[in-house]
């Protein structure tokens, strides 16, 4: 263990929401080991990942850094009556939300004293289990420091963003690879020859909405969030930590336009380091009469694609299904094949009803298929 007692984060860790990201991982029963055996294993390799990546067991001194105290992390164990199959037949916010800690997921930490990250492990009556994971969205570089990618210096420590909750629904649409293949024979181009699957995805999702929504691409905005890890020269590891990540704005794109911006990797750190001296002076929507002050509704974007969740293999097999939880964005994963997406998407329950009715959108995506049918 480092004897490092505060660990800086970086610019990008301390401007964005200090809330838990949820993760949850199913595991089919095995008859090799037993539910109590399995999380006597979990807890000791826990322990010893923990003695390693020692920030995480830490806590929260300020915006700016964390205090790495050794506090631990919580660690919870319930056990419920039903059988993983009945979730995963028909998975819904309701099923799904008592899974993870203390009801934590996109919450907001209370305070410093909150542990960076609760885990829950959750055992069916069929042996199977679900191993949840809420983590602090503020998240430090590690073992690659955030702040020397990404220094404060002189830059302004911005007032701390709360994450606003809404009144959103969330629905689960399955785009399988064959859809996806046919998507992309549809929107490829000369200037796009070769989209990639959450391009054609985010894209069919974003002009979906603004289409049943009866909205504007002029008074409309697509943001979503780049992995600036392979954009780096050199490209960080792959196992670097934290919120390594930027959030490309599209304002009134054409489609072609759409996936290019999606595509972009000539963006150099002196580009991102000037959107970020800019942060501090972007205007408020409705504050000028320019078109970017105009904007109205926005949605947001994150991908999870190609992270590998579906290897997280505890010695008894790989999950069968992961997901996350509701949020106020749209979340894309891989399907458990590699080849497909699931997209979490969330409006307010008017707009969803129209959504998730649009016919051009049902001929590419299944609403809500029971886990292992279009997944």
């Amino acid at each position: 263990r480092n004897n490092q007692t505060l660990h800086p984060l970086s610019f990008i860790d301390h401007i964005v929401f200090r809330n838990y990201i949820p993760l949850l991982f199913f595991y089919n029963s095995s008859t090799n080991h037993g539910q109590t055996s399995k999380i006597s294993n979990l807890k000791k390799s826990l322990s010893q990942v923990l003695s390693r990546y020692y920030p995480f067991a830490g806590k929260h001194r300020d915006q700016v850094s964390i205090d790495c105290n050794d506090q631990g992390v919580s660690f919870l164990v319930a056990r419920l009556r039903c059988k993983l199959s009945s979730i995963l037949q028909n998975p819904t916010g309701a099923s799904l939300n008592p899974l993870f800690p203390d009801e934590l997921q996109w919450k907001p930490m209370k305070n410093t004293t909150s542990t960076i990250v609760a885990i829950q492990i959750n055992c069916f009556a069929c042996g199977g289990i679900a191993i949840s994971v809420c983590m602090s969205k503020s998240l430090l570089a590690f073992p690659v420091p955030g702040a020397s990618l990404f220094p404060q210096e002189n830059l302004p420590v911005f007032s701390e963003v709360l994450f606003v909750e809404n009144d959103a629904v969330c629905r689960r649409f399955v785009f399988e690879a064959s859809e996806i293949d046919s998507l992309k024979a549809i929107v490829s181009s000369h200037n796009v020859p070769n989209p990639t699957r959450v391009e054609v995805v985010s894209a069919l999702i974003y002009k979906r909405a603004v289409s049943a929504l009866g909205l504007s691409f002029k008074t409309t905005s697509f943001r979503t969030a780049v992995n600036l890890r392979n954009r780096t020269v050199p490209p960080l590891p792959e196992k670097s930590l934290g919120n390594l990540v930027w959030f490309l704005l599209v304002l009134n794109p054409s489609e072609a336009e759409l996936h290019e911006s999606f595509g972009a990797k000539d963006k150099d750190m002196p580009f991102v380091s000037e959107c970020l001296k800019q942060a501090a002076s972007v205007p408020e929507a409705g504050g000028s009469d320019d078109e970017e002050s105009q904007i109205v509704t926005m949605f947001c974007c994150a991908s999870w694609c190609r992270f590998p969740m579906y290897e997280a293999d505890f010695g008894w097999g790989k999950p069968v299904w992961f997901t996350t939880s509701e949020s106020n964005s749209i979340v894309l994963m891989d399907t458990r094949d590699g080849g497909g997406i699931e997209a979490l998407v969330n409006m307010e329950e008017q707009d969803m009803i129209r959504f998730e009715r649009d016919v051009e959108l049902l001929q590419y995506a299944s609403l809500n298929p029971a886990v292992g049918h279009g997944s």
